[in-house]
């Protein structure tokens, strides 16, 4: 981004700043986010703009060319509490902290969430690779995945019937071998 070529209104502060201030590229972040979305120089985009700063600046404290957290889904997932703080900053007195506070503690919320997620798709690939020769049938595959994928209950004959299209007495079936095989076990009450 060029602040010679790009003015929003006629104030190039932000871009002046942003392209030049050498602060920690985390609070620079937060900063940058509060800042557009307040000045919001255009009549449509400034969110999406917004959150392609604030995941670039992100991206750039990370060192990294991948991230494995979502900055924006954290802050859909407080929508709320997101527009709730942008408004008392915006009706405030340039005092900041409350807003640094909140964005750090989402960022923390997403990183955290983050390493749940990656920690379910090292399972599921571990399991998977223990599993690479065990004789399954597709049924056994597809319930097996969507029980690692997080199915919510208890998973009795009947729903394994219902969800992978088969008899119960298939289903039965079904999860004895995977018991049998190791590749999955009772649920003890």
């Amino acid at each position: 981004m060029q602040s010679s070529s790009v003015k929003l209104g006629n104030n190039p502060v932000f871009l002046d700043w942003f392209n030049n201030s050498k602060i920690d590229l985390v609070i620079k972040a937060a900063i940058a986010h509060l800042w557009f979305v307040t000045i919001h120089p255009f009549e449509d985009g400034n969110g999406r703009i917004t959150r392609a700063l604030t995941d670039m600046l992100l991206a750039q404290a990370d060192k990294s060319n991948q991230r494995f957290y979502s900055m924006s889904a954290q802050v859909r997932l407080e929508r709320k509490q997101y527009y709730e703080i942008l408004e008392k900053m915006q009706k405030g007195n340039l005092d900041i902290t409350d807003w640094m506070v909140w964005f750090l503690n989402c960022l923390i919320i997403a990183l955290k969430s983050t390493d749940l997620i990656l920690s379910k798709v090292l399972f599921k690939a571990a399991f998977w690779q223990k599993h690479m020769y065990t004789a399954l049938n597709g049924r056994q595959r597809k319930l097996l995945n969507k029980l690692m994928d997080g199915f919510d209950g208890k998973l009795t004959s009947s729903k394994w019937a219902k969800i992978a299209k088969c008899s119960k007495d298939s289903a039965v079936r079904d999860i004895n071998d995977l018991i049998e095989k190791g590749s999955s076990r009772r649920k003890k009450h």
